[in-house]
């Protein structure tokens, strides 16, 4: 009798336990990026850790959670073919349920791809081309933080209405730089100005002098930098070399990031306009959570950037629409939870995940302070104007998305 009951207690605990891990919810976060090139520092082992923070923080807000999260990550070495092999060795052997940041819009175009492909998600806080919520859309992709049209149309007009009617573009030579400027000279057109032309450099050259010969020589009063990270930051090093701002002309960063005014420095970098959507200084929620991520980084020379924060509220949404559903092997599913849900978290607050996987939230229009205006460490930005979120990104109806009937 002693020994049927002991069987049965087995037996009772063992589908106790069988019923626990049923309910368990395995979620692996890949956070494929920059490790250690141009893009590094605007993401990098930053985005990593802004992913794990939200991890932690959401299982510390819903202790009743059934999802067991962890995060993997990657340099994908802004090759689109590596990328690829990364998130194929997550998917089919690692069992990464969704992949995130993704500077490089080579690299987020071939992931987003697949992971309609395969059926995972895709939540792309680092890549700036429309096209991911234009003609290259799928019902597998969220784009969050920031575009080229957001920037374009952030920026640019800004500019054009400010005077800076004629344009010329220095654009890195792949996906990002075509869709920023394209993007860009439309706005540039549509407001009254003129583009005089175009040149275009490889990614992480190190050498801008003939490029910017041929902008100085158009006389264009608007050099447009269609480019980003460690790009940026050479062409405006050596466009200050070659005196072009004291020569009258001015430089147009259509995509800055706080690390890359952090590496130029106030001297160089102040009176740069530019659109972000999200600053570490922009109030208490970022400023509290910029101590924390900075405790983790162990580095105070490093700031984080939007492309970050994109990453943290991106694994937040993503892991309350799992929860929601109750499972996140089908990454169609999951993304279409994402939608129909609002998204509320601590760095860009309240908003929407649109039918063509745009994330709307507000934009911010910056300008670089003076380094005598600079009050404290990375005091680098002055806010000029607030672009809400109906107004940050391109309308719905053009963006020629598939997804979007009618």
């Amino acid at each position: 009798m002693l020994r049927k009951t002991i069987g049965l207690a087995a037996l009772a605990a063992a589908l106790a336990c069988g019923t626990a891990q049923a309910q368990q919810i395995n979620v692996k976060i890949g956070v494929l990026t920059d490790m250690s090139s141009l893009y590094a520092d605007n993401s990098g082992i930053g985005s990593a850790i802004s992913a794990q923070m939200a991890i932690d923080d959401y299982a510390k807000a819903h202790p009743q959670s059934k999802i067991k999260a962890t995060v993997v990550s990657a340099d994908h070495q802004n090759k689109a073919d590596v990328g690829t092999n990364i998130a194929n060795q997550w998917i089919d052997v690692d069992h990464v349920t969704a992949i995130l940041d993704v500077p490089n819009s080579g690299v987020a175009l071939a992931i987003s791809a697949l992971a309609a492909a395969k059926n995972k998600v895709f939540i792309g806080s680092g890549p700036a081309s429309s096209d991911l919520t234009g003609p290259k859309c799928n019902a597998n992709t969220v784009h969050w933080t920031y575009d080229t049209w957001m920037l374009a149309n952030g920026t640019g007009k800004a500019i054009v209405k400010n005077g800076g009617n004629t344009w010329f573009f220095l654009t890195s030579d792949y996906a990002f730089g075509h869709a920023l400027e394209r993007d860009t000279a439309a706005v540039v057109e549509k407001n009254g100005g003129k583009v005089l032309g175009a040149v275009r450099h490889p990614i992480n050259t190190s050498d801008f002098s003939s490029f910017l010969l041929q902008a100085q020589a158009s006389k264009a009063k608007i050099i447009g930098l269609a480019n980003a990270g460690g790009d940026t930051i050479n062409s405006v090093k050596q466009a200050a070399e070659f005196g072009i701002v004291q020569g009258g002309q001015k430089l147009a960063a259509l995509l800055l990031f706080a690390s890359d005014v952090n590496a130029l420095g106030l001297k160089t970098a102040q009176g740069l306009t530019f659109t972000e959507t999200w600053y570490w200084d922009l109030n208490d929620g970022s400023r509290a959570w910029t101590k924390r991520w900075s405790a983790i980084r162990k580095d105070d020379s490093k700031v984080p950037t939007m492309n970050m924060a994109g990453v943290y509220a991106g694994v937040l949404h993503y892991l309350k629409a799992v929860d929601a559903i109750g499972q996140a092997d089908d990454g169609k599913a999951v993304v279409a939870e994402m939608k129909k849900l609002p998204t509320d978290d601590p760095l860009f607050g309240k908003g929407t995940v649109r039918q063509d996987g745009r994330v709307l939230h507000p934009a911010y229009l910056f300008e670089v302070k003076k380094p005598e205006e600079s009050k404290y460490k990375f005091d680098f930005y002055h806010i000029k104007a607030t672009i809400p979120a109906d107004e940050a990104f391109r309308p719905l109806k053009d963006g020629n998305c598939p997804l979007v009937k009618g």
